[in-house]
């Protein structure tokens, strides 16, 4: 049979005498060497083993570990024990840390031993592409996603689970006591199950019960809604698709000119109502930025947010959710009463003026109540309001920045086209062709770390495919 031929496994073969002739001038890895050579002072960010001491046996050096860190994260390589294997077998590893062989403890103790530091050369690496002016800084895109912590849903235990199990725990302690009660009446030889089998079970009942009591205690004094007993910092969290897993919340903030990940950070938060103050922040922190715009999805609409991030010369793209209960009854919503700017009122369906009749406190918030006397004698009532003393508007006292975002919004689409092709790509990148879609790591400090070694990998490969490995090093 006619087949291509592979060479005789015993025959000689003189290979390259030097590796490096094994790696190629464009092979990322000659950027990873230059880049943790030349812009990573250990010292200054204080990696363990920074200086070694004379005496005691010789620690590995911190440069050679964080290569063969951002080389695994690279190549989806991200677990301690698949790393010590490469180290064996991978030719271009061999070149990279000169053929150390660090054992899977030692990799995985550098991670958890220098989680800041880690997260400061992701910081050191965003800052030297913007040295090189690939961020335009200008537009960004935020979004979030929820990636699997290490911990499955049967250890997450909210309140109303746990009263669940306690009553069903009960309800299972009656069944076998009246069933010991039957036996005793009756005076049955019962083979199965026995009364002492039976009482058996109630104790290892009970002693569930007083775990869950437990749990309970802690949720009251923690004033947290849920406990996951594997690992405390995450949090059940929806996952799309009516699904439930136990997860973290991740944020990022994606540049325009390039969609280089800007900012990162990992919250505990079921949802991203709350982050926006938190993304944006960071943005001008690092970056030193005066102003700039920024575009997310309804998740992050919240009116202090925003009204922090105008004052600070943020410019938010942000629709106004639309979650209104008497839309879903088939009523009128606040969106039906046209606002009258000229004169503070607000213009009702039925053609009625509805006046300022003063303010009130809600949600932590001035507003302004709008109403009429006409309600009481109105045709449309049944589509507008039950209540006796007729439809009331709250207004507020900030609220024209709201609507002079949402008509920018309505004049301007194409911002949120631009949020859903920064945000969304990257996650969909990390998750499919780097193959991080779960964390390896326990405890919400050391989940920020592999986090940020994920964003780290994502905007080096980007880069080096912008610019190429030759240009990257000599600019």
């Amino acid at each position: 049979m006619r087949y291509v031929q592979g060479k005789d496994r015993h025959q000689t073969t003189l290979f390259p005498a030097v590796v490096d002739d094994y790696v190629t001038d464009d092979n990322p890895i000659r950027f990873i060497d230059y880049f943790v050579d030349n812009h990573i002072n250990f010292v200054e960010l204080d990696f363990t083993y920074n200086e070694p001491k004379i005496t005691g046996r010789l620690p590995y050096n911190p440069a050679d570990m964080l290569k063969l860190y951002i080389y695994g994260y690279l190549n989806r390589i991200r677990s301690s024990r698949r790393l010590e294997a490469e180290t064996h077998r991978n030719l271009e590893l061999m070149w990279l840390i000169r053929g150390l062989h660090p054992d899977f403890k030692t990799i995985a103790d550098f991670r958890k031993n220098n989680k800041k530091a880690i997260r400061e050369v992701c910081r050191t690496f965003t800052l030297l592409c913007q040295d090189l002016g690939l961020f335009g800084l200008e537009f960004f895109g935020i979004d979030g996603s929820k990636f699997a912590a290490v911990a499955h849903t049967s250890k997450a235990f909210t309140k109303e689970k746990l009263k669940e199990l306690i009553r069903d725990i009960d309800q299972q302690v009656d069944n076998f006591l009246e069933t010991i009660e039957q036996q005793d009446v009756n005076e049955q030889d019962v083979t199965k199950p026995t009364a002492e089998q039976l009482q058996k079970k109630i104790d290892a009942l009970k002693e569930s019960r007083q775990v869950y009591e437990t749990y309970q205690e802690i949720l009251e004094e923690s004033g947290e809604t849920q406990i996951v007993i594997t690992e405390p910092d995450s949090r059940l969290m929806r996952t799309g698709h009516n699904g439930r897993d136990v997860c973290y919340n991740v944020q990022i903030a994606v540049d325009k000119k390039h969609k280089l990940i800007a900012a990162n950070d990992v919250t505990n938060a079921p949802n991203d109502i709350r982050q926006l103050k938190n993304m944006t922040q960071q943005l001008k922190t690092t970056f030193d930025l005066d102003r700039f715009e920024c575009a997310s999805d309804t998740g992050y609409f919240h009116k202090d947010d925003i009204k922090e991030c105008i004052d600070n010369n943020i410019t938010c793209y942000i629709p106004e959710p639309k979650k209104s209960q008497n839309r879903r009854k088939g009523k009128y919503t606040n969106k039906d009463f046209q606002y009258n700017a000229d004169d503070d009122t607000y213009t009702c369906p039925a053609g009625q003026q509805m006046v300022n009749s003063g303010s009130m406190i809600k949600h932590g918030r001035k507003e302004f109540v709008y109403k009429t006397n006409a309600c009481r004698e109105c045709p449309l009532k049944s589509k507008c309001t039950t209540s006796k003393e007729g439809r009331r508007i709250y207004r507020w006292e900030h609220e024209k920045i709201i609507e002079d975002m949402q008509h920018k919004l309505a004049e301007n689409p194409q911002y949120m086209y631009y949020r859903r092709i920064l945000a969304e790509h990257p996650f969909g990148t990390l998750k499919q062709a780097f193959g991080f879609t779960y964390f390896l790591c326990r405890g919400l400090d050391m989940v920020k770390t592999e986090m940020s070694l994920s964003v780290l990998a994502y905007n080096m490969r980007r880069v080096i495919n912008i610019l190429g490995v030759k240009e990257l090093i000599a600019a």
